[in-house]
């Protein structure tokens, strides 16, 4: 019987160099935002909108993540019921 667990593809060393590019695209941007020349109230509405993006880029992440694990349990539910339907076949068993 084969094993269908799922193996992760990344390393630890991508995994950081996602998150340290993440950490710094975001904390430039609103540096950024800070150094704007204006009133405050268009900065403080630029940043909220950059805060707004990325907490529905984690939820749209986890969304996709999550149907996939459905997607993966779903397939190993049936392969585990074909697996049994096969061990169970005998096909020099009589009908009755």
């Amino acid at each position: 019987m084969e094993s269908h667990t799922p193996t992760s593809k990344n390393t630890t060393a991508f995994f950081v160099q996602a998150a340290i590019s993440f950490g710094l695209a975001l904390l430039t941007t609103l540096v950024a935002i800070c150094y704007l020349p204006g009133d405050p109230w268009p900065k403080a509405f630029l940043a909220l909108a950059t805060v707004f993006l990325t907490t529905s880029s984690f939820t749209l992440a986890k969304c996709v993540r999550d149907a996939q694990e459905t997607q993966y349990l779903a397939a190993r539910l049936d392969q585990a019921r074909v697996d049994r339907i096969l061990a169970e076949h005998n096909p020099w068993q009589e009908v009755a």
